[in-house]
């Protein structure tokens, strides 16, 4: 290994990682979370799932997990995940027929940090491949999700899902990128949106760890001006006093926080609220590195329209 006299040259051989990424990391991070998050990023992702039944029933999800034998443990992040130690639950009856779903612990608190009454009219940006859709029409009784993607294909996913979670009565699908939707939809129509924005990944490498070489400072600083224009382009479609959150599965600062601020600043109509999801503490805005309980680096912000 090279000396450690230079920290950025070192870790980058160490954890293979980029020059430009680790000295990212140094200087919002620090050396000690740095160390964290590339060292955690080289191993393998927790394999995580979503019980989607009543918390009543987490106890019956658990004793038939064990029956097929499944070890776990509960996730630090949310009392509705556990870490299998296994892959293979897609084979389970548990599985197939509803009652857990694949899906990431961090990942599932950006629909935990709304405040669900039942209701609403919900849309979902960028949902495929639809766990978040169908979490969210979970959370519905007459209420109703309307889940875009830019991508025709990817909505079958989101359909597929919604199928197997028996919640295909409160989800439509719509092939549109969610930077026109505006032109389809009125103003005022949602009372939720959330919009879970393309990314560069940085919370995802573990899954994917040719993500470390194919972006750069640039992409980062590009896919931030396309989800300001995702916000800018959703934000009309919000009813007076609806909720807006928005999450991203990265950690850098300009597709986080940086966009959030430059938005806020662009909308003073819109407010910041603080966001209080699973296991967590009450916080402004929400960041879960991949070092955090072997799950994804995540981002949530809720912002409020005001009246």
């Amino acid at each position: 290994l090279p000396s450690t006299d230079d920290i950025v040259d070192y870790l980058s051989i160490k954890e293979s990682f980029p020059k430009w990424l680790v000295e990212y990391l140094l200087d919002h991070f620090g050396e000690e979370k740095t160390k964290e998050i590339l060292e955690q990023s080289n191993q393998p992702a927790a394999n995580s799932i979503r019980m989607t039944v009543k918390e009543a029933d987490f106890e019956k999800i658990k004793k038939a997990l064990k029956k097929d034998d499944f070890e776990f443990e509960e996730s630090s992040l949310t009392a509705h995940n556990l870490n299998l130690n296994r892959g293979g639950v897609a084979q389970t009856d548990l599985f197939k027929s509803g009652k857990i779903t694949i899906q990431d612990a961090a990942a599932s608190l950006a629909v935990d940090a709304f405040d669900f009454r039942g209701d609403e009219q919900v849309l979902d940006a960028c949902s495929a491949p639809g766990g978040k859709t169908v979490q969210i029409a979970e959370n519905l009784i007459t209420g109703s999700v309307v889940a875009l993607d830019i991508h025709e294909n990817k909505l079958k996913l989101v359909q597929n899902a919604a199928k197997r979670l028996h919640v295909s009565d409160k989800v439509k699908t719509k092939s549109l990128d969610a930077r026109k939707a505006k032109d389809y939809f009125a103003a005022g129509q949602f009372d939720k949106i959330l919009v879970d924005a393309p990314c560069s990944g940085l919370g995802l490498i573990r899954r994917k760890p040719e993500i470390r070489y194919e972006k750069s400072l640039s992409d980062i600083k590009n896919l931030a001006k396309i989800q300001l224009s995702i916000l800018e382009n959703v934000k009309d479609l919000l009813s007076t006093g609806g909720e807006l959150v928005y999450s991203t599965c990265t950690i850098s600062y300009e597709e986080d926080e940086g966009v959030i601020k430059q938005f806020l600043k662009l909308h003073p109509d819109f407010e910041l609220l603080p966001v209080q999801v699973g296991k967590l503490p009450k916080q402004e805005m929400v960041r879960i590195f991949p070092s955090d309980d072997g799950s994804d680096g995540f981002f949530i912000a809720k912002l409020k329209k005001r009246g």
